[in-house]
C-alpha cells in the first residue's frame, strides 16, 4: 500500500482539454496525489480521459485516483478511489480494488467522522473547511470540525475548501498537514507557478 503520510498536496481536476499538459505542470510544481472528478458526463468520456491522466501519473510517480467510481477505477488500473457519503461503501470499493488500493472517503460532520474510522479507509478528507463552488450548497465546516477530524482520524486527514498558498499557514497553524486543491490549481494562469508557491508554504508548515 502507498505510503500517504508522505504526500501532502492533493489535486482533484474535472476534464479539461489540456488535460496532460496541466497534470505534469502541476506534478512538476509539487502535487503528488491527483483525483479525476467529473460529475456530469457519460462513463466512456470519463474512462477516455482517466486513462490519459493516469498515464502522466504513472509516468511521473504519483497516485491517480478515481472520484466516485470503483468499477472504472478499476476499468483503468487506478491506485483507488475516492468516494462520498452517498457513493459506493467502502467495504465493496475494497472488494473491487483490493487490499492494496487507496480509498478516500468525504466526511464533513461528527456523525460521518465517527462512522468512518472504523472503515478500511487509507485517508479521510474533511470539509470543506469553508463553502467552495465545487461543492455547491454545501456550506463551510469551519475550522472546529477539522480540528475534531485531526484528533480521532488514524488516517491521514486531507482538508479541502478554498485551499491557497495563504490559507495553508492557517490551517497548518492547527495542525493540518495534507490538503486538497481545486480551484487554485486548476484557475491558475500558470499551474506549475501555483503548484510550486502551495507546496512552498506546506513544507512551510511542516518544518515547524
Amino acid at each position: 500500500m502507498i505510503d500517504f503520510t508522505g504526500r501532502h498536496l492533493y489535486l482533484c481536476t474535472p476534464i479539461r482539454d489540456d488535460l496532460e499538459e496541466f497534470l505534469a505542470s502541476c506534478i512538476t510544481g509539487g502535487v503528488d496525489i491527483v483525483q479525476l472528478r467529473q460529475k456530469e458526463s457519460e462513463a466512456k468520456h470519463i474512462l477516455e480521459a482517466a486513462r490519459r491522466a493516469r498515464s502522466v501519473c504513472n509516468d511521473l510517480g504519483v497516485p491517480f485516483i478515481m472520484n466516485d467510481r470503483p468499477d472504472l477505477a478499476l476499468e483503468v488500473g487506478a491506485d483507488g478511489v475516492h468516494v462520498g457519503q452517498d457513493d459506493a461503501p467502502i467495504d465493496l470499493c475494497r472488494r473491487l480494488l483490493g487490499a492494496d488500493s487507496i480509498i478516500g472517503l468525504s466526511t464533513h460532520a461528527s456523525s460521518e467522522l465517527d462512522q468512518a474510522i472504523d472503515e478500511d479507509v487509507t485517508y479521510l478528507s474533511a470539509g470543506p473547511v469553508e463553502a467552495t463552488p465545487t461543492k455547491p450548497g454545501r456550506p463551510g465546516t469551519g475550522p472546529a470540525y477539522v480540528k475534531e477530524a485531526l484528533r480521532k482520524s488514524p488516517v491521514p486527514v486531507f482538508v479541502t475548501g478554498g485551499v491557497t498558498p495563504e490559507s495553508i499557514l492557517d490551517l497548518g497553524a492547527i495542525g493540518v498537514r495534507h490538503f486538497v486543491v481545486v480551484r487554485a490549481l486548476t484557475e491558475a494562469a500558470n499551474p506549475k507557478e501555483m503548484a510550486t508557491a502551495l507546496r512552498r508554504s506546506i513544507e512551510h508548515v511542516l518544518a515547524h
